[in-house]
């Protein structure tokens, strides 16, 4: 009866069946370039079911060894990622370095710690994760569930305020701040030699980005003003979805922050509301992943910040 009854369950709720699967031991990798490959992580949410892994994981081959950009949601997901640089190359880990303060970018700094791995991020970032790792790690945990197992919340060891480069012989990686952005903290790798840039979460494409709280969508712009005009890549690692150009970039992201921003301020300047906010026509952005969950809290949150411009 006890069988009959968990067949029927499982009949009626497809979804127990994903829910049971574990973190891989593996993580899919795309080879961006002779030295570099990334897990592309999903375009959507962080869930149970994609183990969190819903932001880009990429490594960088080098004669001295292997730097890691993003530390993963949990310590099970870097462990995966790092099975699967073993694939690659016998290589140590060397460094790892986190986009921002994220809880994907950062949790899984417990697993890279636990194998003696130093990780860098910008200034912003590390008081970031001092005062919210903690509410990060549980919110991480209720999501993540029995997938979080070893995770605990580890401060970088490094950072740095404008530009952080490392020598790794055959290749030079600069780490660069170019301001605020999505999220506190956030920074791009570029490696010079290959014209490969690693936005992180200051480039966004395949889904529509997140305004949070603490998103300054206003220096945000003007931060990838300056990425842009200081580097010119070939080719772009975002934050989320597959490698790209900087002009996919630009479109997605720029132009999605300058568009709604303008759309606001309009609003504002004939005295509309937050209402109003809430139903811009942004069907124009509706082919990106992720679209109804942010579009309206994005206007929402755009229309409290500007606001204070005009009154």
């Amino acid at each position: 009866m006890a069988f009959r009854a968990l067949l029927l369950a499982l009949l009626m709720f497809p979804g127990l069946v994903t829910a049971s699967k574990s973190i891989p031991d593996y993580l899919e990798l795309t080879r961006v370039s002779d030295r570099v490959y990334s897990a592309i992580g999903a375009t959507a949410p962080g869930t149970y079911e994609n183990h969190g892994h819903n932001n880009n994981l990429t490594f960088i081959i080098t004669q001295k060894g292997v730097v890691v950009f993003n530390g993963g949601d949990s310590y099970l997901l870097a462990k995966s990622f790092h099975n699967s640089i073993r694939r690659i190359t016998d290589k140590d880990v060397k460094y790892v370095v986190n986009e921002n303060a994220q809880g994907h970018s950062m949790l899984g700094n417990s697993y890279w710690r636990d194998q003696g791995v130093p990780i860098i991020a910008q200034n912003e970032a590390i008081k970031e994760f001092k005062h919210e790792g903690k509410a990060k790690l549980v919110s991480m945990q209720n999501r993540n569930k029995d997938k979080a197992k070893g995770t605990y919340v580890v401060v970088p060891d490094i950072g740095f305020e404008d530009r952080h480069d490392l020598d790794m012989g055959d290749v030079k990686i600069e780490l660069h701040y170019f301001g605020p952005g999505h999220a506190p903290g956030d920074l791009a790798l570029w490696l010079p030699q290959e014209k490969l840039l690693i936005t992180g979460d200051l480039g966004f494409h395949q889904r529509l980005l997140a305004v949070f709280e603490d998103t300054e969508t206003g220096s945000w712009v003007e931060s990838f003003d300056k990425m842009t005009a200081q580097l010119d890549p070939k080719i772009v690692i975002p934050g989320h979805g597959e490698p790209t150009t900087i002009d996919v970039v630009t479109k997605e992201t720029r132009g999605y922050l300058v568009f709604l921003r303008n759309a606001v301020r309009e609003i504002l300047e004939r005295g509309g509301g937050l209402d109003d906010a809430y139903n811009i026509d942004q069907s124009q952005w509706s082919y990106l992943d992720t679209f109804e969950e942010l579009a309206a809290k994005n206007a929402g949150r755009v229309y409290q910040d500007l606001e204070f411009e005009y009154f």
